[in-house]
């Protein structure tokens, strides 16, 4: 399991908007995200909640710049979460190490510059098809069936532009990204391992504060810990490959106990 600990760098995230907008804040951050485990940084610069306003992307390149610059020798170590194109672009010129799209790389003109990249690529699913998260019902019986069309059409789309399977790695989307009903999130995660014997490609769950968790126990985005860890858990008990968490230390110890707890015992152990 590798994490990818979350920077936002917005004015209006459901969980953390502002705190880390001005530059030292956002470097501050992603300094002590490193230092609490983090195997890669995923940086946000545009929210993607509902009620979030249009950042164009002159100004997400501008917020990530400073953190970008900081780690340019560990780019490889960076991922820009974002579904515009031009700052899709500015990172790959930045050499960045993952590319994280809500939209799951929705735009076909870009296809030959992805695929003459080397970065991986995180193909996200949402049933808003493109844009922010805003809400919609979909039924959860049908979450499921509806997460593998998107991917059956879009990785089809994204291997014959030349981009390479093993580049790929999948995100079914939770939250508001399954729509208004939690049990679509929910019936998601009991699905990661089927998903993974599907497409054969690698899993990212993204469950940290999101708000099928918060309702289920009642708790706002900083309350919302416990609860986000055990899904963590319950998803890399499930196959996940990826964790992107706001919490790297509380997702590395946990990680750690169920890592042990699946150790086959000594012999001599009672």
């Amino acid at each position: 399991m590798q994490s990818f600990g979350i920077l936002n760098i917005t004015a209006d995230s459901f969980s953390d908007g502002g705190r880390f907008l001005e530059p030292a804040a956002a470097l501050a951050r992603a300094h002590a995200l490193f230092a609490a485990g983090a195997d890669v940084l995923d940086l946000g610069a545009a929210s993607s909640a509902p009620a979030a306003q249009a950042v164009p992307p002159e100004l997400e390149i501008a917020r990530l710049k400073g953190v970008m610059d900081a780690f340019a020798a560990d780019a490889h170590r960076l991922s820009v979460d974002s579904f515009a194109t031009p700052v899709q672009r500015w990172a790959l010129s930045r050499n960045v190490g993952y590319l994280n799209d809500i939209q799951g790389f929705a735009d076909p003109s870009f296809y030959p510059e992805l695929a003459a990249s080397q970065c991986q690529l995180v193909v996200m699913h949402s049933v808003q098809g493109q844009g922010p998260a805003r809400p919609m019902f979909v039924p959860a019986s049908e979450i499921y069936d509806r997460v593998c069309r998107f991917f059956e059409q879009r990785l089809s789309r994204l291997l014959a532009a030349g981009i390479t399977a093993d580049r790929l790695i999948l995100d079914p989307g939770m939250g508001m990204f399954l729509g208004t009903d939690p049990e679509a999130s929910f019936t998601m995660l009991r699905h990661i391992g089927a998903l993974k014997a599907a497409f054969g490609r690698p899993v990212l769950i993204s469950v940290s504060r999101k708000s099928f968790l918060r309702r289920l126990v009642d708790a706002r985005p900083e309350a919302a810990g416990a609860a986000s860890l055990a899904a963590e858990l319950f998803a890399l008990s499930s196959g996940a490959d990826f964790l992107r968490t706001h919490d790297v230390a509380a997702l590395r110890d946990g990680a750690r106990v169920f890592a042990r707890l699946r150790e086959k015992p000594p012999k001599n152990a009672i």
